[in-house]
């Protein structure tokens, strides 16, 4: 399988890189709206109805999304813990995907509910901060069921996902350090919140990101699990790069196709997404970007 996917990787990176071929890698597919927390930067529990796709209408958005040429899907919500239709739960989800022909399947959870057992290849946690920083943005308690449904799930490719925000930014050293010491999490990958409407007070000011970034970056050389290429953070500091967010093709669960909801809201400038920098290291062949993106895929 390692065999098939390099030499699909290799085809495909070379027509887009030479040939201007514009074919998503991967998808991002939010199977449903519904959740189970209130977190200060998201408002999809706030819907009387939340759209939850069926079984049969995942695998229509599985089929069209590795038509297009995608071979990698995130699965996400609200929280992909919580779908189910009739019988089928998020493992038969994430059989299908793979009986699809993905080269490998995630999913991404708040881990308010036990996860052990995923047939997942790899699982993102949300993790805003240690202890109280990380319930400041998802509720007293979330960080406790979290230390202990990680602990408990035996899964050896979980990693934990920060978004930096004005409540947590003072916390990333302290965050990062704590995923080192945890045996049961493998990296983390540092991302910055994006303005969307509604919620830009939850952004820090450009000096904070510098500086967290930084910070980042030297903890990255000292030995910590980052995810994040050091090239790919550097290109986040100043947000001015040429992105490529083509690569990603993104479905809802109310069935909208759509590039980043970002670039459709027009505020790249303000991008947190530091996978956009990520991708255009990739394409500037920056070799510490290429070897993350390979560990982290394959």
């Amino acid at each position: 399988m390692k065999i098939k996917q390099l030499t699909y990787l290799a085809s495909w990176f070379t027509g887009a890189r030479f040939l201007g071929r514009k074919r998503p890698l991967q998808t991002v597919l939010f199977i449903s709206d519904q959740c189970n927390l209130k977190c200060k930067h998201c408002a999809v529990y706030a819907k009387e109805k939340p759209n939850i796709m069926t079984y049969e209408e995942i695998r229509k958005e599985l089929e069209y999304s590795y038509r297009l040429g995608s071979r990698f899907v995130d699965l996400e919500g609200g929280e992909v813990m919580l779908w189910k239709d009739g019988d089928y739960r998020i493992n038969d989800v994430i059989d299908l995907a793979k009986e699809v022909g993905f080269f490998s399947v995630t999913i991404t959870t708040n881990a308010q509910l036990p996860f052990a057992g995923s047939h997942a290849d790899s699982i993102w946690v949300s993790l805003d901060g240690y202890g109280k920083y990380h319930e400041m943005v998802r509720g007293e308690g979330t960080f406790a069921r979290l230390e202990k449904n990680i602990a408990e799930c035996g899964h050896k490719h979980l990693s934990v996902n920060m978004v930096v925000n004005k409540y947590n930014c003072d916390a990333v050293e302290e965050t990062i350090r704590y995923v080192k010491g945890n045996p049961a999490i493998k990296s983390i990958s540092i991302n910055f919140y994006t303005p969307f409407p509604g919620s830009e007070n939850l952004m820090i000011s450009k000096e904070k990101r510098i500086e967290v970034i930084d910070k980042v970056i030297a903890m990255k050389k000292a030995g910590y699990p980052i995810m994040n290429s050091v090239s790919g953070l550097k290109l986040m500091k100043h947000n001015r790069f040429k992105r490529h967010c083509w690569v990603t093709n993104f479905i809802y669960a109310d069935h909208t196709r759509s590039l980043c909801a970002g670039q459709e809201a027009g505020i790249c400038e303000e991008c947190g997404l530091c996978m956009a920098g990520e991708m255009n290291a990739v394409f500037n062949f920056k070799p510490d970007t290429l070897l993350a993106g390979l560990n982290l895929r394959l």
